[in-house]
């Protein structure tokens, strides 16, 4: 198990690999984000877009996928998020992208009144196939310390 104490400041890692379908893409804006680009291959190329894209938050769901992924193979103590920082989405993602992620950690802190618990912040950039960054974000992850 990795915890709060094993997380190093400066320790980068690089993970994913997630491959976007049109049809996912169509049935998270349909139900989440219906925006005619998100819909549809020709209001899509009346955009700046030219093509059918991705929500930025579907983006960010499927990066949160490949995140947990990563923690379960790690077998980290995870004890969730309070939220993220600096979301930035850099450039369109598209069906037939494959996405990975490399992060790196900035900060890590002891919790002062809960002590079974500390926060680490990390750089996190959302790559596809291409190694073009489509978006940027700083996490915030809680994690249990070592049991003593």
């Amino acid at each position: 198990m990795q915890y709060f104490e094993d997380i190093e400041v400066g320790s980068k890692a690089s993970f994913g690999d997630y491959h976007v379908t049109r049809d996912e893409v169509i049935a998270y804006a349909e139900k989440f984000d219906p925006q005619p680009f998100h819909l549809s291959d020709e209001a899509a190329a009346r955009t700046h877009f030219g093509r059918l894209s991705a929500s930025g938050w579907h983006t960010c769901g499927m990066v949160m996928s490949m995140v947990v992924a990563n923690l379960k193979a790690n077998k980290q103590a995870g004890l969730g998020s309070p939220g993220i920082d600096e979301l930035r989405w850099l450039k369109p993602v598209f069906p037939g992208d494959t996405l990975r992620c490399e992060t790196e950690v900035v900060e890590k802190r002891a919790s002062q009144s809960r002590p079974e618990m500390g926060s680490f912040r990390s750089k996190m950039v959302v790559l596809n196939q291409d190694d073009v960054p489509v978006m940027t974000f700083t996490s915030i992850g809680l994690v249990q310390t070592r049991p003593k």
